[in-house]
């Protein structure tokens, strides 16, 4: 996959040197899995934030700012929708291209488009290679990485046609022919979760999918994009294969969508009676279940969030933090690792030695990896959000929403992302990479390669609580 750059120079041949090559791969064989990820994204961005400086990326013919065109490569690869410039009337045909083909490839992840490009081309898969995958889409084995993967691709292309189909005649009736790359934009960008959308030139910059609140060919569609993409890959498996039988599903895959839909409901239950007063019965139905969706790292918005009241704007930072499931499109803490903290806490008012979820325990692995997670994405959290409000002088409410957004990789705003400095933008670009790769790679990644301790210390009573 990745020793096909190293070329040799010397004496025009264009080949691979054996010397060059033994250099590649042992530098290869020293990076652990998670370190290829990282890397992988990284390098991924700076391609892209490449393109879209050129000046053909740019419908003004002019070359784009590092600052803007590395910021939109970012929130693309990292598919959360957080922009300086607006997508459709700044970035031309070739711009608005590039930075769909950044948010598929972040979506259904670098590595894995990567290799299955390479599986394309009749290239079997090493171990290694395979270990990338199995990391990438949070497998839990190695074995059959292949046709997942296979599978990964046909499911997802074909939610994103039907999506696409779904939407092209309202979009065709309202853009004529440029309705169809709508269509195809949109669809893509709901599926894996980014919030990137085309609507600037139609009902003003950055208003989102504002103008089509009230119109169920739209709203739908997307939300259900958006759920779908957020399942996360095993979780299709299991409804492909095991269809309604319930009882077959992985352990996660039912707290995954047992999660979903407690993180829709409710949500859209509060926003129905406690929001969008005053607006007609089904429109209210409609913002309010799209306002329930949309935080988990979707970017979209059908309604003015800066209206919308202190109570419902926490609640969404909540949304935002929780954000979809392991091994899916999505990023953000993921819903898996706030259903392990609950039952978790739930086990420890109980008085139970064990953390159970639908009569199977949970491994003491999983319980500290998740117990570590939130502590980790609230700190970041608070912590960004208390930088860019000393450096910008805004109020706190606005930045936290803002990190939350950008941690969760959502990119849904208040308004305050074009006017930040490039301070505040270089910390929101971190933490979207943070989001997208997640919390756990990039701790494995920086303390890969320290030997476990075998040795344990002696015990001793604390007081908590």
């Amino acid at each position: 996959m990745l020793s096909s750059g190293v070329v040799e120079y010397m004496n025009g041949t264009g080949k691979i040197s054996n010397i060059q090559m033994i250099k590649w791969n042992t530098f290869k064989n020293k990076l652990s899995p998670f370190q290829i990820i990282l890397l992988a994204f990284a390098g991924v961005i700076i391609l892209g934030g490449i393109l879209l400086m050129l000046p053909v990326s740019a419908k003004s013919g002019d070359i784009t700012s590092p600052e803007c065109a590395f910021f939109t490569a970012t929130s693309a690869v990292c598919v959360t929708g957080l922009i300086i410039r607006d997508t459709a009337s700044y970035w031309s045909p070739f711009g608005q291209a590039v930075i769909l083909l950044l948010i598929q490839a972040g979506g259904l992840g670098v590595i894995t488009v990567a290799l299955f490009i390479e599986t394309l081309r009749g290239k079997k898969l090493s171990l290694l290679e395979r270990d990338l995958v199995e990391d990438s889409i949070s497998a839990f084995q190695i074995g059959g990485i292949a046709e997942m993967m296979r599978f990964i691709f046909r499911v997802a292309f074909i939610i994103e046609a039907a999506g696409a189909l779904l939407m092209m005649p309202v979009f065709c009736t309202d853009f004529g022919f440029s309705g169809i790359w709508m269509a195809v934009f949109h669809s893509i960008s709901a599926f894996c979760n980014a919030g990137f959308d085309l609507m600037g030139t139609h009902s003003g910059a950055f208003s989102s999918l504002t103008a089509y609140s009230n119109n169920v060919l739209i709203v739908l569609p997307i939300s259900f994009l958006i759920i779908f993409g957020g399942l996360g890959f095993l979780t299709w498996e299991d409804i492909v294969t095991r269809k309604r039988n319930l009882r077959r599903y992985r352990m996660q895959s039912k707290v995954i969508l047992a999660t979903t839909a407690v993180l829709i409901v409710i949500p859209a239950v509060l926003y129905f009676f406690a929001e969008f007063t005053g607006t007609p019965l089904m429109e209210r139905v409609s913002l309010s279940l799209f306002q329930s969706v949309t935080p988990r790292t979707a970017g979209f918005n059908t309604a003015d969030l800066t209206k919308m009241s202190g109570a419902g704007i926490s609640l969404m930072i909540v949304l935002m933090l929780t954000g979809g499931s392991p091994g899916s499109t999505a990023g953000g803490m993921k819903n898996t690792t706030l259903a392990v903290f609950a039952a978790n806490a739930l086990s420890v008012f109980r008085k139970k030695e064990e953390t159970q979820m639908f009569g199977k325990r949970v491994e003491n692995s999983t319980v500290f990896s998740a117990s570590a997670l939130v502590l980790l994405y609230l700190f970041l959290t608070l912590s960004a959000a208390m930088l860019i409000s000393r450096v910008e002088g805004l109020p706190m409410r606005q930045c936290l929403f803002e990190t939350a957004s950008a941690v969760g990789t959502v990119g849904l705003t208040l308004g305050i992302t074009p006017s930040l400095g490039l301070f505040s933008h270089i910390i929101l670009m971190l933490l979207m990479f943070f989001g997208r790769v997640g919390g756990l790679t990039l701790m494995y990644a920086a303390i890969s390669g320290n030997k476990p301790e075998v040795s344990r210390c002696p015990v001793e009573k604390i007081n908590v609580g």
